[in-house]
């Protein structure tokens, strides 16, 4: 015994150095994406060229344990491996990771869901979900001079523990620096370099992600449509979330469900015509995803649906220093009109970009009150209390807060009843405000 015991050992010892060399190469992740009742996208990024596959297994029962497919990762795609498995709905699963068929253990649950299958069984889930926007990663040799504009990545601690089924990231997910933005290698860089921030790491490996952009993880600050790299950005942009692959609004417009929820992912920067464009029709959505959205949310049997935009989409103050919808005033008033004819009910706006967080609410004669909840910075410098002088008529009192934020948002009760809670937290998980809205209230 003492003998097998010994040579077993001295079999373990011989393999560490392969097991630690697989470690070595992970760059970032591995991160969940995208959740259905019959399939999970998980994501990861080596370091260089390298064979990655997942093996998962219903939690609490080991016996389920399935093999994914293998992929090679290569330098083209930024060694970067997405890869869907199937499962079956309402379970959750623990995953590992394996690098040149060698496990990678992390030290942190790796695990995702399936979403429900209640419709004309049960009563629809509970559904909890992250937001938030802004998030800069310091990197000192492409910073400009001064105050670091990055800090508080203990945020993303913050939300790890309040277990959100998912997160949305609503734009300005990574800055671009100027040393970024005019070359397909600096892009790919800055989304390299971000995404592999060690605070984030558990919050990607156990939550599903959705994501949508802003002017900074698309291009140079306040860029529209004129922006001569997009395509890479783009490029780049859907290598490296995990959002579902259906993008029928044109640029990176999404929409995906969960539960009794229907979420919509504008893209507030393909079409974007400058700010005071005169020589046409100023626009931020563009013709097809104004179309593709409006039709959509009238077409949808969601109890909330929830349009996320990097932009805020109400605020009408004549600021010229921010962005916001109101600024393509025809395009702006085309929507709010078209929007009344059909009323769709459940609409709520969801935004990011101002560096301070405030909820908006619009009143309508004889129609149920628009909101815009715009929960900004993550890690980015905040406003502080100076934005509390930016104009918005729309804001509601006492939920402007102008420090490092996120919110998490939850949908509970029966079919016909069901609530929203909102409820804003600061960096290090504390509560701030907090609001209900009933779907009784948006019909």
């Amino acid at each position: 015994m003492k003998k097998n015991a010994l040579f077993f050992l001295l079999i373990v010892i011989s393999y560490l150095p392969m097991i630690f060399a697989q470690e070595k190469l992970l760059q970032s992740g591995p991160m969940v994406g995208y959740s259905s009742m019959r399939e999970v996208l998980l994501w990861v990024q080596t370091k260089e060229q390298a064979k990655v596959h997942f093996e998962y297994f219903e939690i609490g029962n080991p016996k389920t344990k399935q093999k994914s497919e293998t992929i090679e990762t290569s330098k083209q795609n930024s060694f970067i491996a997405k890869i869907i498995v199937p499962v079956i709905p309402d379970k959750k699963y623990e995953y590992e990771l394996y690098i040149n068929q060698k496990l990678v253990k992390r030290p942190y649950p790796l695990q995702f869901q399936s979403q429900t299958l209640w419709q004309w069984r049960a009563e629809p889930p509970t559904i909890k979900f992250a937001l938030g926007s802004c998030n800069y990663v310091n990197e000192t040799i492409y910073d400009r001079p001064g105050k670091p504009y990055g800090s508080g990545h203990q945020i993303f601690k913050s939300i790890t523990e309040k277990k959100p089924d998912f997160m949305i990231w609503s734009g300005d997910n990574v800055y671009l620096r100027e040393s970024d933005w005019d070359s397909r290698t600096g892009i790919r860089h800055r989304f390299t370099n971000d995404r592999a921030l060690p605070e984030l790491q558990p919050l990607l490996a156990s939550v599903h992600h959705y994501a949508t952009w802003d002017d900074h993880d698309y291009g140079p600050n306040d860029s529209d449509r004129t922006y001569e790299l997009k395509n890479e950005t783009k490029e780049t942009f859907e290598l490296f979330w995990g959002n579902p692959t259906t993008q029928a609004g044109g640029g990176i417009s999404n929409r995906f469900t969960w539960g009794d929820v229907e979420i919509f992912l504008l893209d507030d920067r393909w079409f974007r015509t400058p700010d005071n464009y005169k020589g046409g029709k100023s626009e931020m959505l563009g013709k097809q995803q104004l179309e593709w959205l409006l039709e959509s949310l009238k077409s949808s049997n969601a109890t909330f649906k929830f349009v996320v935009n990097g932009s805020q989409m109400l605020n009408d103050s004549a600021n010229d220093k921010l962005e916001m919808f109101s600024k393509h005033k025809e395009e702006y008033d085309e929507f709010l009109k078209r929007l009344q004819l059909d009323n769709p009910s459940g609409v709520i706006f969801l935004t990011g970009d101002r560096h301070n967080t405030e909820l908006s609410m619009m009143k309508r004669e004889g129609l149920y009150p628009l909101y815009d909840l715009t929960i900004s910075p993550l890690t980015a410098g905040a406003s502080g209390d100076r934005g509390k002088s930016d104009k918005n008529s729309y804001r509601v009192d006492n939920t402007y807060y102008g420090e490092n934020n996120f919110a998490m948002l939850e949908i509970t009760g029966k079919r016909k009843e069901r609530i929203l809670k909102i409820i804003v937290f600061n960096a290090d998980g504390k509560e701030v405000w907090t609001r209900e809205i009933k779907a009784s209230e948006l019909r």
